[in-house]
C-alpha cells in the first residue's frame, strides 16, 4: 500500500475551524492574489489568508512566542489594530496554521492504514506522507519543531497531542504486526523505534531545501533504502 507524495491533491483534509484547507508554503509568495471588487468577502478571505501565509512564515524565522502581532502587522503593512479585523490573537493564527496542517496529514495517514498492506508497505507509505509536508507546509513543521512544548500545555492545542497519539499508536502497531510475522526484528522496542523514525523525519525540515539535488520523492526513497536495509553490506 503506497501513498503518493502528491497525496495531499487528494487526501480531505480541511481546516476544523474555517473548512478550508490552510498552506504554508514557503513559495505561497508575500504578494496579493488576483484583484477583486473591494469589500467584497472574497477580498476580506484573501486578506486573511495572505495574513495567515505571513504569520507563518514570521512564526518560523522568528518563533512563535518571540514574534508579535505588531511584528505580524509590520510585514503586512498595516497597524496592529487592522489585524484584529481578522483574528482574536496570534494563537488564533498559529491554531489555523496547524489545525489545516494537521487536518492533511491525518486524513493522509488514516487513508494510508486503511488501505492495508504489509507492514513494510504501511510505513513506507507513512514516511512518504511525511517527506511529502516538508515543502508545502514547511512552515507549519518549523512551528511545531519549535513551539511544540509551548503550544500544547494550551488547551485550544489539545488537537496536537491527539494527533501525536494517534499516530504513534498506528506506527506501533504496523512495527508490533511486522515482528509478529518475522518481518522485523524481535528484539527492537516498537514505541521507541517510532520515536526515533519520527524525530529523523521532522527535523529536516531545518536541511532540506526544495529544488536541491533530491526531492521529497528521492529523499523518501533514500531515508527508506537506509531504515529497511541498513548502512552494512551484509
Amino acid at each position: 500500500m503506497l501513498v503518493s507524495v502528491h497525496f495531499f491533491e487528494q487526501a480531505a483534509g480541511g481546516n476544523r475551524h474555517t473548512g478550508k484547507v490552510t498552506t504554508t508554503s514557503t513559495n505561497s509568495g508575500r504578494s496579493g492574489g488576483r484583484t477583486r471588487a473591494k469589500g467584497t468577502p472574497a477580498l476580506a478571505s484573501e486578506r486573511r489568508e495572505h495574513l495567515v501565509r505571513l504569520a507563518a512564515e514570521l512564526f518560523a524565522e522568528k518563533g512563535f512566542q518571540a514574534t508579535t502581532v505588531r511584528n505580524i502587522a509590520d510585514e503586512a503593512g498595516i497597524l496592529s489594530g487592522s489585524l484584529y479585523h481578522h483574528f482574536d490573537s496570534k494563537e488564533s493564527i498559529v491554531d489555523e496554521i496547524l489545525s489545516g496542517f494537521f487536518n492533511e496529514l491525518m486524513a493522509a495517514n488514516r487513508a494510508a492504514v486503511d488501505k492495508g498492506g504489509e507492514p513494510r508497505e504501511v510505513i513506507s507509505a507513512l514516511v512518504r506522507i511525511c517527506f511529502g509536508t516538508l515543502e508545502p507546509h514547511r512552515a507549519a513543521i518549523t512551528v511545531m519543531q519549535n513551539d511544540w512544548n509551548y503550544l500544547k500545555a494550551q488547551e485550544r492545542f489539545a488537537y496536537l497531542t491527539e494527533s501525536e497519539d494517534e499516530v504513534e499508536k498506528m506506527w506501533v502497531t504496523e512495527i508490533k504486526k511486522g515482528q509478529k510475522t518475522g518481518l522485523f526484528r524481535e528484539d527492537i522496542d516498537p514505541k521507541l523505534t517510532y520515536r526515533m523514525i519520527r524525530d529523523t523525519i521532522w527535523v529536516a525540515v531545518r536541511w532540506f531545501q526544495p529544488g536541491g539535488r533530491l526531492n521529497a520523492k528521492g529523499l523518501s526513497d533514500h531515508y527508506l533504502k537506509v531504515l529497511f536495509d541498513g548502512i552494512c553490506t551484509h
